[in-house]
């Protein structure tokens, strides 16, 4: 059974055999799971309580209608491909706002297309995907939720590293480095370690974890050695495209498009999580 085979017959059978049942015990368990998440983080003053609670209840409405849409899609082409398209513009969005404010946050999408499109299409071109819905959303959701990932940590990680670092900026600059040069030294150390979560997930697969694509071909019906290929491939795929997104990533905030290098170092305006940035905005109001 080749790759894309075995990608095909498990997505056509995954009906068949669940790993969870649906129905309400599931609806109960997840929802005091994401109950006890948002209790631990509010007590815990993680500042994130409050979003996890939003984020559970977001992914499970996207993902009823995102079934909806792909059962309607997958025998078409040309939805497929804009469908594709619509996830790459919402990851493009979520890393550039992780990263920076304005304009500026549609920046995220040049790493993530760059790094996601040369693969999808060489996968695409040499048949070990076959252009269906079933086997190309996805395929791509896997390769740009990587690219996502990869561009986010980057990004903040850079971003962060000049706002705190600001008085090493200054000297580097003193000795002649250019603004880039000056970002690159300062910065690509601490924002290259986005690559380490993909390193460690590859290193470790079969030993501590089994991932999504090999749990679920297994469901499906197909081989352990089918499902092995396939998540190898994956993995293979991903450090491909994240080590591509990171790079990028690492080069524009260098090259001030995510914000001019000097100007984040002198005044540190590495964008802050956002509950942090309402308790600033309330303690700058003035009291009634």
């Amino acid at each position: 059974m080749t790759v894309h085979d075995g990608l095909w017959s498990a997505m056509e059978v995954a009906g068949r055999s669940t790993l969870l049942p649906v129905g309400p015990a599931l609806g109960v368990v997840m929802a005091v799971l994401a109950l006890v998440g948002t209790a631990v983080a509010a007590v815990g003053r993680l500042g994130y309580g409050p979003a996890v609670l939003r984020s559970g209840v977001r992914a499970a409405v996207q993902l009823a209608l995102v079934s909806v849409v792909i059962a309607a899609i997958t025998r078409s082409i040309p939805l497929t491909l804009a469908f594709v398209v619509l996830m790459y513009g919402v990851a493009a969005r979520v890393a550039g706002r992780r990263i920076t404010t304005g304009r500026a946050v549609w920046w995220a999408a040049v790493p993530i297309g760059v790094a996601t499109a040369p693969v999808v299409l060489m996968l695409v071109a040499t048949g070990l995907v076959p252009p269906r819905g079933l086997t190309m959303i996805p395929i791509a959701g896997i390769l740009i939720g990587g690219a996502l990932t990869a561009t986010t940590l980057a990004g903040r990680r850079a971003m962060d590293e000049l706002a705190h670092r600001r008085g090493e900026v200054e000297a580097a600059l003193s000795i002649g480095l250019t603004d880039r040069d000056a970002a690159l030294e300062i910065c690509r150390p601490h924002a290259a370690t986005a690559l380490i979560p993909a390193l460690d997930q590859t290193r470790t697969v079969g030993l501590v974890t089994l991932p999504g694509a090999f749990v679920g071909m297994l469901l499906g019906g197909a081989s352990p050695v089918a499902a092995g290929a396939v998540q190898l491939f994956v993995l293979i795929a991903l450090l491909a495209v994240e080590a591509v997104a990171i790079v990028l990533t690492i080069e524009l905030v260098a090259r001030g498009r995510f914000g001019h290098p000097v100007t984040i170092a002198v005044a540190g305006t590495a964008r802050p999580p956002r509950a942090e940035r309402r308790r600033r905005q309330r303690k700058d109001q003035p009291a009634r």
